[in-house]
């Protein structure tokens, strides 16, 4: 009976063990992570982060909708035959 203890309790701490280092690993990353969001996009915070996601977005939509209405505008431009036709 005893022996089976010690069994359940060199594996708990084996597991301990473990769940300690994916900890450590996953604090680097986080701290890695969060240096980056400073660097290069002057972030301090996460919601920093996420208010410039958003505001990055609205700016792409309205650059993509731009383009399609330059390109609509040059197609007239270089075939204004098949304008005539419809």
């Amino acid at each position: 009976m005893k022996k089976l203890d010690e069994d359940a309790l060199l594996n708990l701490k084996a597991e301990i063990e473990t769940a300690k280092t994916t900890v450590s690993e996953l604090t680097g990353q986080k701290t890695a992570l969060l240096k980056q969001l400073r660097e290069e996009y002057k972030c301090t915070t996460i919601q920093q982060a996420e208010d410039k996601v958003e505001k990055m977005d609205k700016e792409i939509k309205a650059i993509e909708k731009q383009i399609e209405k330059e390109t609509r505008a040059l197609e007239e431009k270089l075939n204004p035959e098949e304008e005539e036709e419809e």
